[in-house]
This record gives structure tokens, C-alpha cells and sequence, in this order.
């Protein structure tokens, strides 16, 4: 897929690359990042460069995964990263992490609902999954608050650092944000329909 902005009222969303490389490895020394996200820890400034100079621009070329630098549209600061991430035929998982300077100020969730959009129109996608493991509670606030709906625990459902832990899971879809999918979706009857 040919790589793509999108904008909100406070943020640019543009495809990560090789300019990120210094912000993602500032950010990334944050504990918190390591310690809910998969990045690497110690997150070291190679790792910082093959993510933002190969990893990402690669994946956008192959259509495999679409990483969003979010920048504030006033200053230009890195808030955010986030990824959409193909799990199967019209299905995806979105992937995020926020600056520590920049948390709390709505962005993730606002940049989430943009990135949402985008793939149930764009990128072919009719379902729309998120999981963090259980205990980030910040992760499953901004799922909320961008309309997902949560399902569940997976038991054993992540594999961090070598060990296996539960996760939640959580997923939008297109008609929860009023648009159509691309495939029919027959939900089950309800307990007391026939």
C-alpha cells in the first residue's frame, strides 16, 4: 500500500521513517514502554534505526503493517507511535505507545479513532482487534474511549519476553462507527430468540 498522512484538528499521523529514528529511541528508554510493549529492553539506538529506517517503510511497502508517526500539529513532537498490524483476511491489530511527556492529553485516543477510520475505509480491514496485557490499564482507557468493545481475557494469549501472560482483548468494527463493512456480518440471535 502506498504509504499515507492523515491529519486531526492536533495531530499529523504520516508514516514512520528514517526522521523518527532519534525520537523512538528517546521516547523507548521510557520503563513503561518497555515494560507493556514488545520494543526491545534495553531498547538500544540500533534497534531505534532498523525499526525506522527498514522495519516500518518495509512493512508499509509490503502491506503487511502500517506504522503512524503521531506529531503534534503545532510543535511537530513526536506523541505517539502507532501500528496496524494484518492479522488475516480483513482482520488487524492495532498497536500503540505514547511519550511519557505527552501522555494524558488525549492524543492516543484521538489518533486511534483517526487510524480506525482509515482502515475500515482504506486499508480493507472489517475487523479491528486491540489486546494489552491484563494490568495496562492506560492501553485498555484509550481502547474504550475509541469505541472498542472489550471481549475477554486470553489466557496465555501474549508472549512477553519469554513468558506467557493474559491478555485483554477488545475489538471495533466498521458499523460502530456507522460505516459499512465489506463483508456481511450475522451476529448471533439473541439467548431468547429462536
Amino acid at each position: 500500500m502506498e504509504p499515507v498522512t492523515l491529519t486531526t484538528e492536533r495531530l499529523v499521523l504520516r508514516p514512520l521513517g528514517p526522521d523518527d529514528a532519534d525520537d523512538c529511541y528517546s521516547a523507548c528508554q521510557d520503563p513503561e514502554i518497555q515494560r507493556w510493549t514488545t520494543v526491545p529492553s534495553p531498547y538500544e539506538r540500533a534497534h531505534a534505526e532498523t525499526f525506522a529506517h527498514h522495519f516500518a517503510p518495509d512493512a508499509w511497502r509490503d502491506s503487511r503493517e502500517y506504522t503512524f508517526a503521531i506529531r503534534t500539529r503545532a510543535e511537530g513532537v513526536l506523541a505517539a507511535v502507532m501500528g496496524v498490524m494484518l492479522r488475516g483476511e480483513g482482520a488487524a491489530e492495532v498497536g500503540f505507545w505514547a511519550v511519557k511527556e505527552q501522555r494524558g492529553r488525549g492524543y492516543v485516543t484521538e489518533a486511534l479513532r483517526t487510524v480506525s477510520r482509515w482502515a475500515f475505509t482504506r486499508a480493507a480491514i472489517d475487523r479491528l482487534e486491540w489486546r494489552a496485557e491484563v494490568g495496562n490499564t492506560a492501553s485498555r482507557a484509550v481502547a474504550i474511549r475509541a469505541g472498542f468493545t472489550m471481549e475477554g481475557t486470553l489466557r496465555a494469549g501474549s508472549l512477553h519476553r519469554g513468558t506467557r501472560r493474559d491478555c485483554w482483548i477488545g475489538s471495533l468494527l466498521p458499523s460502530d462507527l456507522q460505516l459499512s463493512p465489506l463483508d456481511p456480518y450475522l451476529p448471533p440471535k439473541s439467548a431468547g430468540g429462536a
